[in-house]
């Protein structure tokens, strides 16, 4: 199998981080046959929606009525995006104990995805924290672009660590590292990983990262060299935060799965996992960015991999 070493956790985003830059749009009846689906395969983790209000991203208009028909063991598997207390408040009324709380490293991204500084953002992480704890869930810190920033440029690695060091992130299990432009290079993903690890309180790493200059395997390869326990792709390398200029899709799940190859991946699962991608992308009128999936329907069947 080639499993590689050490493991980390795919997550599934597809259904938030993927749809954000699609035109298409996903009724609550499709959104859970693709999570069940995925779920089936072995997916261990998925993000399944937001709460960005839906006049801004309206693919996500009906994540409330999504949560609300999961089960608590598909719950457990799943995991909101929020960006303030009242997001938290209002996801886990509707069923969901896994929430990521995401603020940008600069503020004039912050200011552009969310509509306040990131010190603005910071500061109301505490009272996230506790109602997430409440109702006995846990809460992700994530920063994105930490990397480059698309208004400011370069972002320094240093900003980041302060941020992940700073005591109102304290009751984060764990802090996501985004290259929310996909434009950083391994060694710079390795460098910051395991900063975060060495400088920062003891927590899970997770590495959110996009394919826009090719390089989203090698520097999600790279994370997980560096320490990262989760890493984040969607169906088809879909999506793309829409107040990003020059933000592209996701890795490929696809891709990821087929580089790191989890015990629980067999060709058998894989062509599932393919055919099911295919078909959402085709209803989305979105094209395969998959290099793996690509692969999988080459004309080379002697490979156990190809369908």
């Amino acid at each position: 199998m080639f499993t590689l070493e050490p493991t980390a956790v795919l997550r599934d985003v597809t259904l938030r981080d993927g749809l954000q830059l699609t035109g298409g749009m996903l009724s609550t009846e499709r959104k859970l046959a693709t999570i069940r689906s995925l779920l089936a395969l072995g997916v261990e983790s998925l993000e399944v929606g937001s709460m960005a209000r839906p006049d801004l991203v309206p693919s996500m208009a009906n994540t409330l009525e999504v949560l609300a028909e999961l089960t608590p063991a598909e719950l457990a598997r799943c995991w909101v995006w929020v960006a303030t207390p009242r997001h938290v408040e209002r996801a886990a009324a509707a069923g969901a104990r896994n929430f990521q709380y995401c603020f940008s490293a600069t503020d004039a991204h912050n200011q552009a995805n969310i509509g306040r500084t990131t010190e603005a953002s910071l500061s109301a992480m505490p009272a996230a924290v506790e109602i997430s704890r409440d109702v006995d869930g846990q809460i992700q810190l994530c920063v994105a672009t930490s990397f480059t920033c698309p208004f400011d440029g370069q972002v320094d690695p240093s900003r980041v660590v302060q941020i992940a060091q700073d005591e109102r992130a304290a009751g984060a299990a764990h802090v996501v590292i985004c290259d929310t432009l996909g434009q950083a290079v391994p060694a710079q993903v390795s460098s910051l990983i395991t900063r975060v690890r060495l400088e920062t309180p003891a927590r899970e790493i997770v590495f959110h990262g996009h394919d826009t200059w090719g390089l989203g395997v090698a520097n999600t390869l790279a994370a997980i060299s560096a320490g990262a326990t989760m890493v984040d792709g969607a169906l088809g390398g879909l999506g793309g935060c829409p107040f990003a200029p020059g933000a592209s899709g996701n890795t490929a799940s696809e891709d990821i799965l087929f580089a790191t190859r989890p015990p629980w991946l067999t060709p058998d699962v894989f062509g599932s996992l393919v055919r099911v991608s295919e078909t959402l992308l085709m209803e989305l009128g979105e094209p395969n960015r998959s290099k793996a999936a690509q692969g999988a329907r080459s004309p080379a069947k002697a490979f156990d991999w190809v369908l």
